[in-house]
C-alpha cells in the first residue's frame, strides 16, 4: 500500500463531466489499495471571474475579503468531487483549508504555509476514507481565510504530501508531462521521463508553465517525489526527483522562455556606493521583482547605465518607484522596453560540460538575433532578446542542443 496525493488543476475539473472523470481516476487508485488524498483547484475560469467581481466592487479592496471571495471556488469543487466519489460507492469527505488546518502566515493573497495538522486526516485515510482537499487556501494567525497566490494549489498538494509522508504527489494537468520545450512552438519537443528538482525549478522560474515554482522548491526541500500526468490520457508522465535517481544526465535538459518581461534602463546613474542598493531596495519594498541585472562600466568614473528586467505587469509600478527616486539618486533618464523575451537553457549536466553558453551565443548569432542581456547560474544560461524572435530562438536552440525528437539527443 502506498500513500498518494493526487492534484487536479482547473481544466481537469472544468465541468461536471470532467469531475466525474477525476472521480473514476481517484477510485482506481483507491481500489489498487492505496491511501489517497486529492487536492483540487477551482473549476477553470472560476477564479478569474471571482477576481474580476472583486475588482468591480472595489478596485482598492481589503485583501482579507478578497481571500474570502476567491477561496470560494475550491469549496465548490471539493464538494462536487466528494459527491461524485460517493456516487461511485467510495467513502470520501471534503476538507477546506481551515478544517485540516493549513496554518499560514497573515499575508493575504500571497500567504505562505507554516504547518499542516494531519492527525485526523491520517486516521481517516487509514480507515479507507478518501480526503478531498481544497487547494490554494489556508487559515491565518487571526483565524481568517487566506489564499496562497495564483497556482497555489500545486503548493498545497506538495505541502500536504510532505505533511502526510506520502510516497508520491501526482499533479494531473492538461499536458502529459514536462517537455524539453513548449510543444506549441516546436513539434520536435520531447517528453522528459525524469527531471531533477533543480532543473524543474529553473525551468518553472524561467517561464515553463507546467509546475508552479513554489511547489517545486517545496518538493525539493522535503524530498517529495512529484509526477506530472495528463488528466485526459492514460500515459506515463514525468517524474521530478532527486539528482541521485537519474543515471545519466543530458547536458541541456530543456529550454524555457518567458515572454512577460520588460527591460528597464536607468541612464546616467551616479557611480557611487549605495546607489544600486537604494534602487533595488526600493523596488523590493514595493514588491517589484527584479531579475536580470547589467551595469555598464563607468567610462568617466562619474556615471553609468544600469539595465534590469521586471515582470511586464510590474513595469508601471517600477516606473512609479523610480520616478520617486530621481531627486535622491540623480539619474538622467529612464528607458523601458516591454517588447522583450527571456530565453533560458537549463541542465544539471552543465556543471561538468563546458561550452554551453558558447553554443547558445553562436546559434543566436547565426540567426541574426541580438542578445541584450545575459544572466547565468550553475545550471542555467539566460539571454534577453526581442520578443519578435522568440519562436525562432527556441527552435534553433532546441536543435542546436540535440533535443529534437527525431535527433540523436
Amino acid at each position: 500500500m502506498a500513500r498518494i496525493v493526487m492534484k487536479f488543476g482547473g481544466t481537469s475539473v472544468g465541468d461536471t463531466n470532467r469531475i466525474k472523470n477525476v472521480a473514476r481516476r481517484v477510485k482506481a487508485e483507491a481500489e489498487a489499495g492505496n491511501e489517497v488524498a486529492v487536492v483540487v483547484s477551482a473549476m477553470s475560469g472560476t477564479t478569474n471571474q471571482l477576481v474580476a467581481w472583486t475588482n468591480e466592487i472595489a478596485r482598492l479592496h481589503d485583501a482579507r475579503e478578497y481571500d474570502v471571495v476567491v477561496a470560494s471556488g475550491e469549496q465548490v469543487t471539493v464538494g462536487l468531487l466528494a459527491l461524485a466519489l460517493q456516487d461511485l460507492g467510495i467513502n470520501a469527505r471534503s476538507w477546506l483549508g481551515w478544517q485540516i488546518p493549513f496554518r499560514t502566515d497573515g499575508i493575504h493573497g500571497k500567504a505562505r504555509i507554516g504547518e499542516i495538522d494531519t492527525t485526523i486526516m491520517r486516521q481517516r485515510l487509514a480507515e479507507g476514507q478518501i480526503a478531498v482537499v481544497a487547494g490554494f487556501q489556508g487559515i491565518g494567525p487571526d483565524n481568517r481565510i487566506t489564499t496562497l497566490g495564483r497556482g497555489g494549489s500545486d503548493t498545497s498538494a506538495v505541502a500536504l504530501a510532505a505533511a502526510l509522508d506520502a510516497d508520491r504527489c501526482d499533479i494531473y494537468t492538461d499536458v502529459d508531462g514536462v517537455y524539453t520545450t513548449d510543444p506549441r512552438i516546436t513539434a520536435k519537443a520531447r517528453k522528459i521521463d525524469r527531471i531533477t528538482y533543480e532543473e524543474m525549478l529553473e525551468l518553472a522560474s524561467q517561464g515553463a508553465k507546467v509546475l508552479q515554482t513554489r511547489s517545486v522548491a517545496m518538493a525539493m526541500q522535503h524530498g517529495v517525489r512529484v509526477q506530472v500526468l495528463s488528466s485526459f490520457e492514460d500515459k506515463p508522465g514525468t517524474l521530478v526527483v532527486d539528482e541521485g535517481e537519474i543515471v545519466e544526465q543530458q547536458v541541456v535538459t530543456g529550454i524555457a522562455y518567458s515572454p512577460d518581461e520588460a527591460k528597464v534602463t536607468l541612464v546616467g546613474v551616479p557611480d557611487r556606493p549605495g546607489v544600486a542598493g537604494t534602487i533595488f531596495g526600493s523596488l523590493a519594498d514595493s514588491a517589484v521583482n527584479v531579475d536580470m541585472i547589467v551595469q555598464n562600466v563607468s567610462q568617466d568614473g562619474k556615471s553609468t547605465d544600469l539595465t534590469f528586467t521586471v515582470g511586464a505587469t510590474d513595469l508601471d509600478r517600477a516606473h512609479q518607484v523610480l520616478d520617486g527616486l530621481k531627486g535622491e539618486i540623480g539619474y538622467s533618464d529612464i528607458v523601458s522596453d516591454p517588447g522583450v523575451c527571456k530565453i533560458s537553457v537549463v541542465g544539471v549536466g552543465m556543471r561538468s560540460q563546458p561550452g554551453v553558453a558558447k553554443t547558445m551565443f553562436q546559434t543566436l548569432a547565426e540567426k541574426g538575433i541580438n542578445i541584450q542581456v545575459i544572466s547565468t547560474s550553475e545550471i542555467k544560461v539566460s539571454v534577453l532578446i526581442s520578443s519578435d524572435y522568440t519562436e525562432l530562438a527556441v527552435r534553433a536552440l532546441h536543435t542546436a542542443y540535440g533535443l529534437d525528437a527525431d535527433g540523436d539527443g
